[in-house]
């Protein structure tokens, strides 16, 4: 009886650790789709707020305008009604990106480098994510509940 015990033993051990490796898998899986969905919910916050800091900008008539365009756009999309020390700093740490928006639709300058509004907002994102705890776009995830019209 002891070689059936000992054999079964070993098929026991074999099962909980192939049972441990798939709990392992699935976690691991679970993580990565977790972090995928994460990556593809800010690309497409980052397209869909860039463009429409890039239709603010096409419509500017100066940079300064730009500017103040896409802070309004940025204002509204986050629902900052209101302002803060944390929220001005955000806004103007913003202004570079508008600035290389407003420059990459203005005809080309010669003598000018070519604008670049993918670094100026890695940049931006990057001093975001040093200086606060979690990445710019997760503030697009907290919800701001409409105020209802009232008629009186």
């Amino acid at each position: 009886m002891t070689n059936i015990s000992s054999f079964l033993d070993r098929l026991d051990f074999a099962a909980k650790a192939a049972a441990r490796a798939e709990d392992d898998f699935r976690r691991e899986t679970a993580a990565r789709v977790k972090a995928l969905e994460r990556e593809r919910a800010f690309a497409y916050r980052r397209l869909n707020f860039m463009r429409a800091i890039a239709d603010a900008a096409a419509a500017a008539q100066s940079e300064e305008i730009a500017v103040a365009a896409a802070t309004a756009v940025m204002r509204s999309k986050l629902g900052w009604s209101s302002d803060s020390d944390a929220r001005s700093e955000v806004l103007a740490r913003f202004g570079p990106v508008a600035q290389q928006v407003f420059a990459s639709l203005a005809p080309p300058d010669d003598e000018a480098p070519p604008p670049d509004v993918a670094q100026a907002l890695a940049d931006f994102e990057a001093w975001y994510r040093q200086t606060h705890p979690d990445s710019f776009w997760m503030l697009f995830e907290h919800y701001m509940p409409e105020t209802p019209v009232v008629d009186f």
